[in-house]
Parts: structure tokens; C-alpha cells; sequence
């Protein structure tokens, strides 16, 4: 535990002085809003075994009403992103209380299947712009007092609801509610039979992860002023899921490198060779889940613990 305390330090330190080195403060951004999008999504993945191909559905909805707010209504920042975030929630639940009720593949396409019907929304909504989307949102000022129009100061935010988002991640796992998540995870008969409602848990988890999804998504919407339909379409849903596994599930930090190397790739080689970038990450995917099974995270984790393992055997034989 307090390694992992060391080295949550010591990577908040270097997202600290990052912009520092001459990192562009928009690409730092994205990674952050991409990171806690997909640790909102291992939450549910990674703790409670539950696959959802429609997660972009919260980010995306999260991102146009915080931009309409913003926007058309004049809301200031703070307001905006509640909003947004309330609508994201209100969604989770909604399409968590028809999904859960069904496992496996069937509980994926019906979170697919909702997603669908959200995203369609989103394209007739009048407020949305249709297929130009939400432009110009303007970052507004927290509270009145600190303008937010400079990168490196909405950096700095940004980088604060990260941390703030990921520590209330950690908060929610090592409660007694996350024990009960793991117990589903690893057996949900057992758990049924210790007389928990496996529903309700599991409910209550995909609200969280689509709240905090919807965070990820109201900051994208400030950060690079514009809210549009990929925000909320399908293919967003695959590159979340994407950076969970290649990052590796069921850890904390996984996710957050997922998200650094896939968002890594697509601004180096966007420009290069196009489209051609989709199929570019695809390949480092396949190439990485065949030699590491548990994600990059998840490998590393692995192997310091058969370290620790040799060094008790060693040490009782000795």
C-alpha cells in the first residue's frame, strides 16, 4: 500500500511540471479527460465484470449539455459541468435499470443497442446542431474568480477533477461497497447466496461509472471548446474499451496508461497516415493483449508479486 502511495506521488508530481517541460497543454488535457473516462469504465469492467459497449453515450450527452449550458444558456463553468454530469447520471440509470438485468453478451448489446438510440437523439436534437455540433463553448471562470481562458490554467483544473475523480475511484474500491463489487466479479452465485442484492450493487456501480464518464465528458467539451457526435458514437465506446485492456483491468492506474499511449498514437500519426491510425492501434493492441494477457499495468503488477512470493518461499526455506 505504500508503494502504491509512492508511486501515485510521484506521477502526480510529473503531471504537475509537465506543461513545464514544453508538453503542449491541450494534448495533456485530452489525455486527462480520456484517462478518467476510461477509469470510470473500469470501474465497471474492472471491478464488477460487467462489459458495456455503450459507455460513450454519458461522455457524449455529458459533453452537449454542458456545452448548450455554457453556450445558449450562459451558465458559468462549474454550473455547466454539474449539469452535464446530473444528465449523464440520470441516463446511467435509466439504461442501468433495463441492462442489469440480463449477463454476458446479452447486458453488452443492450448497453449497445441504448447507446444507439442516444446517439440518434443527439443527432435530431435541435440543441446538439445536428451533425456540425456544439462550437466555440467557451471555458467561463471558476466561481467569478479564475478565468480558465489560458491553457495552462485549465490545465491545472483539469488536472485537479482528475485527481479528484481517481481518488474518489479509490475511495469507492477499498469501501465495503467495492468489496462486494469484487465479490461479484469473482463470484456472483456466492454472493447471491451470502443474501446481497446483487442488483442493486451492481446498479449503483454503473451509475458511478456513467457520472464520472460524464465528468470525462463535460471537460472535453470545455477543454476543446466543441461538443460533436463522436463524443457519443460508437467508436468511442470501442477506444474506451480499448484503453481499459491494453492498460489492464481491474488495476488503478491501467487505465490512465491505456489512455496516455491510444491518445499517444492518434496525435503522432493522425497527421501522417490518416485514417490509417485506427488500424495502426488495433495492430499495437493485438500485438500487446498476446504477450501481456493483464494489460501492460496488470503485467508489471504480476510480476513484482511473483517476485514478493519467491522472496517468502526463499525466506520460509531458509
Amino acid at each position: 500500500m505504500k508503494s502504491q502511495r509512492i508511486v501515485y506521488l510521484s506521477l502526480l508530481v510529473i503531471a504537475i511540471v509537465l506543461p513545464a517541460l514544453g508538453l503542449y497543454p491541450i494534448f495533456l488535457m485530452k489525455i486527462l479527460c480520456f484517462a478518467l473516462f476510461a477509469c470510470a469504465f473500469n470501474l465497471l469492467l474492472g471491478f464488477t465484470k460487467m462489459l458495456s459497449f455503450g459507455h460513450a453515450a454519458y461522455f457524449g450527452s455529458s459533453a452537449y449539455v454542458t456545452g448548450w449550458l455554457a453556450t445558449a444558456c450562459g451558465w458559468g463553468t462549474l454550473e455547466s459541468i454539474v449539469g452535464g454530469v446530473l444528465m449523464a447520471t440520470l441516463l446511467g440509470l435509466v439504461i442501468g435499470a433495463i441492462a442489469i438485468r440480463r449477463q454476458g453478451i446479452y447486458f453488452a448489446m443492450i448497453t449497445m443497442a441504448l447507446a444507439w438510440i442516444v446517439s440518434f437523439a443527439c443527432l435530431q436534437a435541435p440543441f446538439t446542431g445536428g451533425e456540425n455540433g456544439l462550437n466555440d463553448v467557451p471555458r467561463g471562470s471558476l466561481l467569478g474568480i479564475v478565468a480558465l481562458q489560458s491553457d495552462i490554467t485549465m490545465y491545472y483544473f483539469v488536472l485537479a477533477v482528475f485527481v479528484a475523480g481517481f481518488l474518489f475511484i479509490l475511495r469507492v474500491i477499498h469501501s465495503p461497497f467495492g468489496q462486494v463489487l469484487k465479490a461479484i466479479r469473482e463470484n456472483e452465485p456466492r454472493a447471491i447466496s451470502l443474501g446481497y442484492n446483487v442488483n442493486r450493487y451492481k446498479l449503483v456501480a454503473f451509475v458511478l461509472s456513467a457520472g464520472l464518464s460524464g465528468l470525462a465528458g463535460s471537460l472535453k467539451c470545455l477543454v476543446l471548446a466543441t461538443g460533436s457526435l463522436t463524443d457519443v458514437g460508437q467508436g468511442l465506446s470501442g477506444e474506451v474499451i480499448l484503453m481499459t485492456l491494453l492498460g489492464g483491468t481491474g488495476t488503478f492506474v491501467g487505465p490512465v496508461v491505456g489512455a496516455a499511449v491510444v491518445i499517444t498514437l492518434q496525435d503522432a500519426l493522425s497527421d501522417r497516415v490518416g485514417s490509417w491510425v485506427q488500424v495502426i492501434i488495433g495492430v499495437v493492441f493485438i500485438a500487446c493483449v498476446m504477450a501481456f494477457r493483464r494489460g501492460v499495468v496488470g503485467e508489471i503488477r504480476a510480476y513484482f508479486e511473483r517476485r514478493r512470493a519467491a522472496e517468502r518461499a526463499s525466506a520460509a526455506a531458509g
